[in-house]
């Protein structure tokens, strides 16, 4: 057996991007951070939507999904509108972005490394490309659910 070929060694799942974990920094106001991690998760079966699990120190986490193309465009430019936006950051000291969630009961602006978020998107987009991603959803169903129409199925 070569050497690079231990039994042990995890091998990747085909299909599989493992969380990405990173410690961002949320702005408290104007001058105070506070660092946080942040777990994003990616599942090939609802590929247009990444969730993002903000996880407290002391109680519970805030869980939100963001549409991975919004994140995606939020690296290098100015992306989403209403309760989610992200921006890069003006700083050339390291490469960041802003992302803004806002709820009529949550408003937090947190700042995010951008090079390792950017190479954990693009290996999502190696799984299910951008073209491919709405392909499996049924729009008939989903426009009965949306406008409430009889025979829409409940979640």
């Amino acid at each position: 057996m070569h050497r690079d070929q231990s039994p042990l060694r995890a091998r990747p799942v085909p299909g599989h991007v493992p969380p990405l974990l990173l410690d961002v920094d949320q702005m408290l106001d104007e001058f105070t951070r506070q660092p946080v991690r942040a777990a994003f998760h990616f599942d090939p079966d609802a590929p247009a939507v990444i969730s993002v699990e903000f996880l407290a120190e002391r109680g519970p986490g805030l869980l939100w999904r963001i549409g991975r193309e919004l994140l995606h465009r939020g690296v290098t430019s100015m992306s989403g509108s209403g309760e989610v936006r992200m921006w890069p950051t003006l700083s050339r000291e390291r490469p960041s972005s802003w992302l803004l969630l806002e709820s009529p009961d949550v408003e937090a602006l947190f700042e995010l490394p951008t090079a390792r978020l950017a190479e954990w998107l693009d290996a999502t987009y190696r799984i299910v490309t951008a073209e491919a991603e709405m392909a499996g959803l049924d729009w008939d169903a989903f426009l009965r659910r949306l406008l409430g129409s009889p025979g829409a199925a409940a979640d």
